[in-house]
């Protein structure tokens, strides 16, 4: 058993909730879901826009549903 020490912290990008090491805090992180490079802070934080996330995650469902249009949209 590792003795670190964990935080919780949702992908601003997908909304997948992370469980982030707090050595990396303040750092960039990878989310290993979609892969989104991010800054780890504190959900309580000033840093951290809770609101913004959902607008992050809506842009992100664009941009799939914009690549999956034009592969649908290519001839065979």
């Amino acid at each position: 058993m590792s003795g670190s020490t964990y935080f919780a912290q949702d992908c601003p990008t997908c909304g997948r909730g992370l469980q982030i090491r707090v050595e990396y805090l303040g750092k960039e992180v990878v989310c290993q879901h979609c892969h989104a490079q991010f800054v780890s802070c504190e959900p309580g934080s000033d840093s951290y826009a809770a609101s913004q996330s959902g607008l992050a995650l809506l842009r992100r469902a664009d941009e799939l549903l914009a690549t999956a249009s034009a592969v649908q949209s290519r001839p065979r």
